[in-house]
């Protein structure tokens, strides 16, 4: 059985939207997921894989840290 570290990923995928004034279907499109990725992306309800997390860097044209942040359970205020 898997251990659950409570270790979580948060993200900055609608700042980056909204700067580029972009809709959440715009940015699926681009990135080829769907809106719905996006969206429950942006709520921090979802770690997207590692290749979409590039993709969406790579969209942005910025380092793949300045979107995504790895955050320890003991860093959390869970």
């Amino acid at each position: 059985m898997k251990e659950d570290f409570g270790d979580s990923i948060v993200n900055k995928v609608y700042e980056h939207r909204v700067l580029r004034r972009m809709s959440q279907k715009d940015l699926a499109d681009a990135v080829g997921v769907s809106k719905q990725t996006i969206f429950v992306m942006e709520k921090n309800n979802y770690s997207p894989s590692l290749v979409l997390a590039y993709r969406i860097a790579t969209f942005f044209e910025v380092d793949i840290s300045d979107i995504f942040s790895y955050v320890r359970k003991d860093e959390n205020n869970d």
